[in-house]
């Protein structure tokens, strides 16, 4: 009886704890696997819908509380940028195209061409970059570890797993420049290896408390066509 109440035991805790990197699941992979799939699908898609929400933005920051809009890997962005300046929000259409970022800016007419670091944001063509783009956060992690697998998508038709890892500051700022420290990060990512969301902690403006940015993703494969105004 003793060794059966240890295997059975031993079986909670594993089913509790879940795999870390160097665990293999099901088919064979670890998560640090999972996470490099994960990264491929998102390289590899002709494009993807994006979205970007802050918690909420510490007093007195310039930076980007929602970001919503099509990328490509031209690499291309056409969206709008939900930026607050001056303890005011805006809502700024941008399109990023060939390094170059336009914006309708507010109270100004017609298309301009910007600095993005003057918002606190990056061009966001870059962040459908490879190599040093938001999929660069995806393998950057440390101690990932697989979390619960639930049911999700359209018609509950997915099965999404969280993955849990630490990111060093310097490759958050792929997505917020200013970015400092280590992060928590959280990965789902489908059966189908597509990435879904991830949700990002830790302090993203210097001098201020963490705070967590979530970033989503939906629509792989589809081939916005994306022109400067």
């Amino acid at each position: 009886m003793m060794r059966a109440l240890g295997v059975l035991t031993s079986s909670v805790l594993l089913a509790v704890t879940g795999c870390t990197a160097d665990s293999p699941d099901d088919d064979g992979r670890t998560p640090d696997d999972v996470l490099a799939a994960a990264k491929q699908t998102l390289d590899e898609t002709s494009g993807v819908r994006l979205t970007l929400t802050a918690d909420e933005l510490p007093s007195g920051v310039t930076g980007v509380t929602r970001a919503e809009g099509v990328g490509t890997h031209a690499p291309a962005f056409d969206g709008t940028l939900t930026v607050v300046l001056g303890g005011a929000s805006f809502d700024v259409p941008v399109v990023a195209l060939d390094g170059v970022v336009h914006a309708q800016v507010p109270l100004v007419p017609g298309w301009q061409e910007v600095d993005p670091d003057e918002y606190g944001a990056p061009d966001p063509a870059q962040l459908m970059s490879t190599d040093a783009g938001f999929s660069s956060i995806v393998t950057a992690g440390e101690d990932v570890a697989e979390g619960e697998s639930v049911r999700g998508g359209d018609d509950n038709s997915e099965v999404l797993t969280e993955y849990t890892a630490t990111v060093p500051g310097d490759v958050v700022g792929n997505v917020i420049p200013s970015a400092e420290g280590d992060f928590d990060a959280t990965f789902t990512v489908t059966d189908d290896d597509e990435l879904r969301e991830a949700v990002l902690t830790g302090v993203f403006y210097p001098g201020t408390e963490p705070m967590t940015y979530t970033i989503g993703l939906s629509d792989y494969g589809s081939e916005p066509t994306i022109t400067a105004p």
